[in-house]
């Protein structure tokens, strides 16, 4: 049996998720609703077959040549190398005479059309051809049985040579949302989709429905339409990218931070920051950040809630200059928009980062910003799970930034995600000789043992401090600490005279 044939479809995403490309020599399905992207795919699809020196053909029953050259022309493209096949070239042959500027789809005999569409594929002899829309062939057989008889006849017609074939459909003027019958005929079914939220961008997403022969990666997989293509994102699987690295701990640069842990979180770990606005959470990650980068790690953070500048600047002023690690590439910040990423997206961009510039420490701020770009929790949990899974098999220490609600009293996080941690730190605010002051303990450590004492936490001009013990403390986990011990283990300022 020969060995079977596969092409790229033109999209690096879509190739992945075919492990691959497409088996050449085949009818496939390409399904979607108006402003899904099914051209935009259906282009980078046929310039990849210029780009191999393939004959490509774009039959048109939709859209004009011109309404064709300005969607390519929107993401840079041109139309060069394309044959293409419309309405006006079918008025040319089918006239008799008369002066007309236009055929419309109603007027036209179905048989005749196959027939010309026939005629111009012998004549072209394309390796890849894309036959925009099958709603056109419904409207002029006006019968589903005839419909479906030609669109067999066009399968058998292709069958036997070497071409290629993509069916636009995009589901108009059918009783049901798809033609299971359309299905059967095609050896594969790409299906995208374009959801509308509440509030933000539009979401768009794909899945292939059935692919003969192909282990395919199964699923719903992201996907944005930007200048330059479809950006498709394939669903992450941690179990795909296996890696070998030493579980060795990651020091702070400040002992006394390192001695909660027994020396340091490890590598291929994350550490799950909980407490409420303004406790320290991000500062905390910071200081890792800053001695990785002083030890010439790459890191990145992605920023959900805070302005980069504003990071920048406090940073700076608890002693922490990143803005140095910016300028020489070690650190990368960059600015998430809750409302215009899509999960998978977010994704791709940690698989680059990790994979691209080798990061090795990477924190995520925060939580809730993540939460507000998929607001089904569940999925949010799973993808996030998925997320950790691969950050941990590529040996990266990872910080989950997690605020919660309120300042004192008791106080919840909008998302529990405690049980995915292997470390989980718990910052508070108490009050003692009448000021307002912060404390930090180690609620769980899965890569080995931790201080099971509450010490005082403090961020100030000399960066990150961590304070004695303090053992005389009552509800530290009510949420409304209560400090009943003597002062002298409390940190204090050192021109303060006390």
């Amino acid at each position: 049996m020969d060995e079977l044939k596969i092409i790229s479809t033109g999209n690096d995403g879509l190739d992945r998720i075919l492990k691959g490309g497409l088996p050449a020599n085949r009818l496939y399905l390409v399904e979607g609703a108006p402003g899904s992207g099914k051209t935009t795919l259906a282009l980078q699809f046929l310039r990849e077959g210029v780009r191999r020196g393939e004959a490509v053909l774009y039959i048109t029953l939709s859209e004009t040549r011109e309404e064709l050259r300005v969607v390519a022309h929107s993401h840079d493209w041109t139309l060069e190398g394309f044959q293409v096949f419309e309405l006006e070239a079918v008025d040319a042959i089918l006239g008799d005479g008369r002066d007309q500027s236009i055929i419309h789809p109603w007027e036209m005999e179905l048989g005749e059309t196959i027939r010309l569409i026939q005629n111009e594929v012998e004549r072209t002899k394309p390796a890849r051809i894309v036959f925009d829309s099958l709603s056109e062939m419904r409207l002029l057989a006006q019968d589903p049985l005839r419909y479906r008889r030609q669109v067999l006849a066009l399968k058998q017609f292709f069958s036997g040579r070497e071409t290629t074939v993509l069916l636009i459909d995009d589901m108009t003027g059918t009783a049901d949302a798809r033609d299971a019958h359309l299905h059967s005929l095609c050896h594969g079914v790409i299906t995208l989709e374009r959801l509308t939220l509440d509030f933000g961008a539009a979401r768009r997403r794909m899945q292939v429905q059935k692919l003969r022969g192909v282990d395919f990666t199964a699923g719903y997989h992201d996907l944005n339409i930007r200048k330059g293509g479809v950006d498709i994102f394939p669903r992450l699987i941690a179990a795909d990218h296996p890696s070998l690295f030493r579980g060795e701990a990651v020091p702070s640069g400040v002992p006394q931070l390192d001695a909660l842990f027994g020396g340091g979180p490890l590598r291929g770990t994350n550490m799950l920051v909980t407490g409420p606005s303004g406790s320290g959470k991000t500062t905390l990650a910071l200081q890792y950040l800053h001695a990785a980068c002083e030890r010439g790690e790459p890191c990145t953070i992605f920023e959900f809630d805070e302005r980069v500048d504003t990071l920048l600047t406090r940073a700076q002023a608890f002693n922490l200059p990143l803005d140095n690690h910016v300028e020489k590439g070690l650190l990368e910040i960059q600015q998430i928009d809750p409302a215009e990423i899509s999960p998978g997206e977010f994704a791709a961009r940690v698989r680059h980062e990790v994979e691209q510039r080798g990061v090795r420490m990477l924190v995520i701020d925060s939580l809730n910003g993540y939460m507000a770009a998929m607001p089904q929790e569940q999925q949010l949990l799973l993808q996030m799970h998925e997320l950790l899974s691969y950050l941990s098999r590529q040996g990266v220490l990872t910080f989950l930034i997690n605020p919660q609600i309120g300042l004192v009293g008791n106080m919840t996080a909008n998302l529990d995600v405690s049980y995915v941690a292997d470390t989980v730190v718990l910052l508070r605010f108490f009050e003692a000789g009448g000021r307002i002051r912060k404390a930090i303990s180690v609620l769980k450590n899965r890569s080995g043992e931790h201080e099971d004492a509450i010490r005082e936490f403090r961020v100030d001009r000399d960066g990150v401090r961590v304070g004695d013990p303090l053992w005389a403390f009552r509800g530290i986990l009510t949420g409304t600490p209560e400090y009943t011990g003597a002062a002298s283990p409390l940190m204090e300022d050192r021109n303060d005279g006390k």
